[in-house]
């Protein structure tokens, strides 16, 4: 049996719906809903374990709960502190004994450790992110953009380690930068380039990476670019800068979610505003192979899933479903009534 977890902003989504899956028409049927806690913008499954956090200020949390395979119930583990405020990113340490948190309203990363049980305990490193903040209109937006969400003061935003687990890389959106770190002994440890900077004012905020760890993608929030990077021993290098927007598109959106399929084929990138996902071809180079509409408002994520893809329409309070058809997606029509999705996670 297949579930899926929407993580939704309260009041409207009231916490976390749980969904059966059907794989073969990617249709979602509602089930029970996990309440008592606010505002559950990210998850991450791993083994039977669900983590989510809690997007509070000034003091988030992370949740663990543990799945019921049978029926996909959730029960709560234990819940742990964020070591900062408004929690937007959760990933786990491919060794699966650490969990690395994003703080954007604190501008911090966590390391959270992972008991045997599942649970979490207090954060045994905390990094701040310290220094400039960038310009709040970003020189590469589209014309007539009006973007300017995030550059009043550091704002981690997203964190993953590469494929090997020895290094750690985490964006802040509003310092513009890429930090990169050695993981070693449970600890965050400085790479010898420590970060590096973004175009001045374009809001870094996910990033993908390539199956084999020698490229990774960053979409920016308010420039609405995707970029491709080489990475090699720590060191990151830029290679590529494309938009996520249509040629000639003028006025603000706001890039908000980046997603590679499994084989490192395709690339997606979710537009709030535009109300859009951009499909990419990955191959040496970048190439843009088309837009789709959401049919919704304010994509605030995307999620894979076998055949299929999922928006997150987080204004219009409804999950829709495409099929992927030679990578581009499709809508099959569906809409999932579901308040203020922010992120989608499946087990099973």
């Amino acid at each position: 049996m297949s579930f899926a977890y929407a993580g939704c902003y309260t009041p409207n989504g009231g916490g976390i719906q749980s969904f059966a899956v059907d794989r073969r028409t990617g249709r979602l049927t509602p089930g029970a809903l996990t309440t008592g806690i606010a505002n559950p913008s990210w998850l991450l499954i791993q083994g039977d374990m669900l983590y989510a956090t809690s997007e509070l200020t000034p003091a988030g949390t992370v949740s663990a709960y543990r799945i019921e395979p049978a029926t996909g119930a959730l029960t709560l583990v234990n819940r742990a502190d964020a070591a900062g405020g408004r929690p937007a990113h959760l990933s786990l340490h491919p060794g699966g004994r650490h969990l690395f948190v994003a703080n954007y309203g604190s501008g911090t990363v966590a390391v959270l450790p992972v008991g045997s049980d599942g649970g979490l305990g207090a954060a045994t490193d905390i990094k701040s992110d310290t220094g400039s903040i960038g310009p709040t209109r970003p020189a590469d937006a589209p014309p007539g953009s009006f973007a300017d969400s995030g550059h009043d003061a550091p704002h981690a935003h997203y964190v993953e380690s590469d494929p090997t687990g020895r290094f750690v890389l985490h964006i802040d959106l509003g310092q513009d930068r890429i930090y990169v770190w050695r993981f070693e002994a449970g600890k965050l440890v400085p790479a010898a380039t420590p970060f590096i900077q973004t175009a001045p004012g374009s809001g870094p905020r996910h990033l993908a990476w390539a199956p084999d760890g020698r490229r990774v993608y960053v979409l920016t929030e308010e420039s609405s670019t995707l970029s491709a990077y080489g990475f090699e021993a720590g060191t990151l290098t830029r290679l590529q800068t494309v938009s996520a927007l249509p040629p000639g598109f003028a006025g603000t959106s706001y890039g908000s979610d980046l997603k590679l399929s499994a084989d490192g084929r395709f690339a997606y990138a979710a537009n709030r505003l535009h109300d859009s996902i951009a499909t990419f071809a990955v191959e040496e180079e970048l190439r843009l192979v088309g837009h789709c509409a959401t049919e919704g408002s304010y994509p605030r994520s995307l999620a894979l899933h076998g055949d299929f893809l999922y928006a997150m329409n987080q204004r219009s309070d409804a999950i829709t479903v495409f099929r992927l058809d030679a990578g581009l997606p499709r809508f099959t029509g569906q809409y999932i009534p579901t308040g203020s999705p922010a992120h989608l996670v499946f087990f099973g």
